[in-house]
């Protein structure tokens, strides 16, 4: 039986002192999406990944990883299947690219071939043999997703990887973990506190704003919450408005401007050319719509569900 949720937390909490970082939270990441976990900086995602990883132990609540439910006994085995990229990639300087990764392969026991794959993946194949010290903060970002590759795990966990990268970088890093699901078969967490880049890479999206998930669907479900709206300026905005709601229209007043549901052009050509007919002056005709933004700072500043 194919498994429904790759990653399900159940009443996932996480408490320091007094102080909850995560609060009762239920995640569900469905096999073969790319999974974008976006939040303010603060938010709680770094600690949810974490408690996922096994490297930050649950208050309360529970973790499902590929249909099982994860324990002290099973953790190991289960995370055998995962490969991550948490906050700052970790490597030896004074070695070489390809040895770093040499020496994860030998843990893994994973075939030494990966290495050259996971060196071409990420753009490192001519900067192998030169000395992780001498890397940029992108190359080293770079070789830290080529380590969580290695192994070509069925779950890749990758938390703000375009941290350091370039606006190139940040294109073929977005470009690869779209891919990864169809090339690899690969389920991708990313999180990230930009709406753009997870907007760009992902399918599936999750919002959390101080510990708790305000909002878990799909990426379009999102986009369909911006609503698209008519945006009308006259020098009679009281008569207008009265005509409007005599015809049954749904209408707005803010500022100067009405806002009324968007119609099509032969609807507000018609508008128009009745308004102009009862002596009204048109000053602005707009479309206006809610954007992808504006809906994130309504989540997480007011803490609102849609």
């Amino acid at each position: 039986m194919a498994v429904q949720n790759l990653i399900e937390t159940t009443n996932l909490t996480k408490q320091y002192g007094k102080i909850r970082c995560v609060n009762s939270l239920h995640m569900q990441v469905p096999p073969g999406a790319v999974y974008g976990f976006l939040g303010p900086n603060g938010a709680g995602k770094s600690t949810t990944l974490k408690m996922i990883l096994g490297l930050a132990k649950p208050t309360d609540g529970s973790i499902t990883l590929f249909g099982t439910k994860m324990n002290a006994r099973n953790r190991i085995s289960l995370l055998s299947d995962t490969g991550s990229l948490i906050e700052s990639p970790s490597y030896y300087g004074h070695l070489t690219g390809e040895e770093n990764l040499h020496i994860l392969q030998t843990l893994k026991g994973c075939p030494k071939k990966n290495i050259d794959e996971v060196l071409r993946i990420v753009r490192l194949t001519e900067a192998r043999k030169k000395k992780v010290s001498h890397y940029s903060l992108g190359m080293k970002q770079r070789l830290g997703l080529a380590a969580a590759l290695l192994g070509f795990p069925k779950l890749l966990i990758l938390d703000e990887p375009t941290n350091g990268l370039d606006p190139a970088g940040i294109q073929e890093m977005r470009e690869l973990i779209r891919t990864l699901p169809l090339e690899y078969g690969m389920t991708v967490v990313v999180s990230s506190h930009l709406l753009s880049e997870i907007d760009q890479m992902a399918d599936h999206v999750g919002i959390i704003s101080k510990g708790r998930l305000v909002y878990q669907d799909t990426l379009d479900s999102l986009h369909s919450h911006a609503r698209q709206q008519l945006a009308l300026r006259t020098d009679q905005t009281a008569t207008v408005l009265s005509l409007l709601k005599q015809d049954g229209i749904e209408v707005e007043k803010e500022e100067d401007y009405l806002l009324f549901p968007m119609v099509n052009d032969s609807c507000t050509a018609h508008l128009c050319r009745r308004l102009i007919q009862q002596g009204v002056s048109l000053y602005r005709v707009e479309k206006r719509e809610k954007s992808l933004e504006d809906i994130f700072l309504k989540l997480t500043g007011k803490e609102e569900s849609l």
